[in-house]
Parts: structure tokens; C-alpha cells; sequence
């Protein structure tokens, strides 16, 4: 059983992780503007999202992994940056659910497997 839930919150945090960089291009894509300013929000904003997370986050292979309160920081500014994302593109309830999931996701990985950070091939 506890494989299973372990199994769906990683699940569920790959389509939280998905969330920020759709979320960030969407708020990109919908600023007020020109065509321009669009094109330019929309495709570096999720640009940048990835970087930080390829550099600082990403479970396999992040080129400078972070752990403890960085790790803890690190979470709530991308998470939190694709939440305020959401919620200024389309509405604040969806920010602050898509938040909410996210700390519910943090939880069980803390209760689950002793922490945030994602162990790979356990």
C-alpha cells in the first residue's frame, strides 16, 4: 500500500510540476499588450521555470540538488510562482487550489519518505 501512495503523489507531483510551466506560459501567452510582449512572457517565463528546476530540482539529475530548508524554499517559490501564475491568468481560486494540492503532495512525500526530496528507484 505504501508503494501505491507513494507511487500517485509522485505521479501527482509530475502534473504539479507540469502545472508551473503550463501555468507560467499561459500567463505569458494572456498578458495585456502587443503580440510582442506575449510571445516573449509566454515562452521565457516557462523557460526560466524549467531552468530552476532543472538546476535546483529536478529528482534524476538536478545540477546542484538543494535539501532541507533550501529544498523547502526552492518548493514554495516554484510551486508558489506557478499558483500566482494560475491564479493572475485565470482566476485566484485556481491558484490557491493549485497550491493547496501542492501542500498536500509536500506533505506525503514528508510523511512517506522522510522528507521532500524525490529518492529515484526506491
Amino acid at each position: 500500500m505504501r508503494r501505491g501512495v507513494i507511487g500517485a503523489n509522485l505521479f501527482l507531483m509530475f502534473l504539479l510540476e507540469l502545472g508551473v510551466i503550463t501555468g507560467a506560459a499561459f500567463w505569458g501567452f494572456t498578458l495585456p499588450g502587443g503580440l510582442v510582449t506575449q510571445l516573449t512572457a509566454g515562452v521565457l517565463a516557462p523557460a526560466l521555470f524549467v531552468l530552476m528546476w532543472a538546476l535546483f530540482g529536478a529528482a534524476a539529475n538536478a545540477r546542484f540538488p538543494l535539501t532541507g530548508w533550501w529544498r523547502v524554499a526552492l518548493e514554495v517559490i516554484w510551486f508558489g510562482g506557478g499558483a500566482v501564475a494560475w491564479a493572475v491568468a485565470v482566476t485566484p481560486v485556481l491558484g490557491i487550489g493549485f497550491f493547496v494540492l501542492w501542500g498536500v503532495n509536500a506533505t506525503v512525500r514528508i510523511v512517506t519518505q522522510d522528507g521532500l526530496q524525490v529518492r529515484v528507484g526506491e
